[in-house]
């Protein structure tokens, strides 16, 4: 038995140091893939801190981290399989646009809401996005509700007229 696999009369934590090249290269076996790998050994270092008062003095410390690790390494395998599983339940629907598309609008919305003053962006995001009823909205802008609808009408034109489209009367939640 080495020094490295005993640290009786040396600190835990040190020890724990010296083993890092020998536990990087067995996650590395196991993992097969350095990331993962690296995430591994990062997991069996805080599990072994974690835990410094179960490891007995006078055991081997490179044989109750390797320990450890593969532990670790068979509890991330069966978590990635019960998520996968878990993942194939859920329907898949046909036919949905892709996330960009939509990331597109947002942003295309964003920017045409940026050309709005502050008070019609406020009326808009109370409103449109949140849900808040006209009075609710008014209340938390603190303005009065004509106020607030006015604000929101304008913005809603300003909107439809930066979209090229006629203001469509009825659209969009209630104020």
């Amino acid at each position: 038995m080495t020094k490295q696999d005993d640290p009786v009369g040396e600190e835990f934590r040190p020890a724990l140091i010296r083993l890092l090249p020998d536990l990087r290269a067995f996650a590395r076996f196991l993992a097969r893939d350095p990331a993962a790998a690296d995430d591994l050994v990062q997991d069996t270092l805080l599990r072994a801190l974690r835990n410094e008062e179960q490891w007995q003095a006078g055991t081997s410390l490179r044989a109750w981290t390797f320990s450890i690790l593969r532990n670790a390494w068979f509890e991330n395998r069966r978590r990635a399989a019960a998520q996968k599983r878990a993942l194939d339940r859920v329907p898949v629907e046909e036919g949905a646009p892709a996330g960009q598309e939509h990331r597109m609008e947002v942003m295309g919305l964003a920017r045409a809401m940026s050309h709005l003053p502050r008070d019609q962006q406020e009326a808009l995001v109370l409103v449109g996005a949140l849900g808040f009823s006209g009075e609710d909205a008014a209340r938390v802008a603190g303005v009065q509700v004509g106020t607030l609808k006015t604000r929101l009408s304008r913005a809603r034109k300003a909107l439809a007229a930066q979209y090229g489209g006629p203001e469509e009367e009825g659209t969009g939640p209630e104020p």
